[in-house]
């Protein structure tokens, strides 16, 4: 895969998990749907101040982890053909996130996250990013991550600081460029997510169905040079020998 089609495709991922948490945030009273942490810190906080929605929270996070071990299943089912693995995974996640849009245009307008129609909205809102964040590290390895950006941002902030102490080589400049657009196109889809569900409630999971969809309709990449690429990018370390 061309270093142009990953950066695109770890933007779609990107704006992808940014618009679904930033949806399930806002429609679903807090509930981060593309990572854990988030949802930790508000259940620590509900149980503190007796809050509401802390029912939602708590099964979200067993819906996450169901949805990464499938996810796994169906990576070790291609173990001999990794790439051929990115087609079931796409699908998973594309059933989940069809199934949580349809939850939640019945439930719609949701008024209260501790009845059965938006717990089981977040819960399917989960298990699909549950699923691409174990895409991440399963069949997209060589991808910054998609869903989470503190660690995006340390990297990218580290690589600008050895640029401008002169550390120009070429690995900490693609490493650069690798991670920053996911952060940038996550920043996107978290601003349109949030809009997009004011406009359209539920309907507006439509368009990152729709991106899901043409990630599954496209060929499968052959990642024959993963672990490689892995290793020439991941390092904080500029690569000694790689001059300008």
């Amino acid at each position: 895969m061309s270093a142009r089609n990953d950066i695109v495709q770890g933007m779609a991922l990107g704006f992808i998990a940014g618009y679904v948490d930033t949806l399930g945030f806002v429609a679903l009273f807090g509930l981060f749907t593309a990572h854990v942490t988030g949802n930790f810190v508000l259940i620590g906080a509900e149980l503190a101040q007796s809050g509401h929605g802390l029912l939602i929270k708590w099964l979200a996070f067993p819906a996450f982890i169901v949805a990464v071990a499938l996810a796994r299943l169906l990576a070790r089912a291609y173990s001999r053909a990794p790439r051929n693995a990115q087609r079931p995974i796409l699908a998973l996640q594309l059933f989940f996130l069809a199934v949580c849009m349809t939850l939640g245009l019945i439930a719609s307008p949701v008024r209260d996250a501790d009845t059965l129609l938006p717990i089981l909205t977040g819960i399917f809102g989960a298990a699909a990013m549950g699923v691409q964040n174990a895409a991440s590290k399963l069949v997209w390895a060589n991808l910054a991550p998609t869903t989470v950006m503190t660690g995006n941002v340390t990297q990218v902030i580290v690589d600008v600081v050895d640029l401008f102490c002169g550390e120009r080589d070429l690995a900490t400049r693609a490493r650069l460029i690798k991670f920053v657009w996911p952060i940038v196109a996550f920043g996107t889809g978290a601003i349109a997510g949030a809009f997009a569900y004011v406009q359209w409630s539920f309907w507006a999971l439509l368009l990152p169905l729709l991106i899901v969809l043409m990630q599954l309709l496209a060929r499968p990449v052959d990642r024959q040079q993963l672990s490689e690429s892995q290793r020439a990018t991941s390092s904080i370390r500029p690569i000694s020998g790689i001059k300008r």
